[in-house]
């Protein structure tokens, strides 16, 4: 009978008798004999097998300069003319 959707009910008594033997001042090797101990150990290692293969690609690393190149910034007197309007409208009367 399953408790949750990641432990059997042997799998946490086992849990629960790892964590209390501890607790009392055992040693690890006593926290282990569990008659369940194995199916559990055997458990944890197919979740890791899955966590590693669940694991996102790498990033790419962001390179220093763009393989496009780099473009100058506009000087603010661009800008402030650009922004004006009248220069917009010459250029329009020497087109037509």
């Amino acid at each position: 009978m399953r408790i949750s959707n990641s432990f059997s009910e042997g799998e946490i008594q086992v849990l629960e008798f790892i964590v209390q033997t501890l607790l009392r001042g055992g040693t690890p090797t006593m926290a282990t004999r569990h008659k369940e101990f194995a199916s559990l150990c055997r458990k944890v290692m197919a979740m890791r097998g899955k966590v590693n293969e669940q694991k996102p690609a790498p990033r790419r690393a962001v390179p220093d300069e763009s393989s496009v190149g780099t473009v100058a910034s506009p000087d603010m007197h661009d800008a402030e003319v650009a922004l004006d309007g009248d220069a917009g409208d010459k250029d329009l009367a020497a087109v037509g």
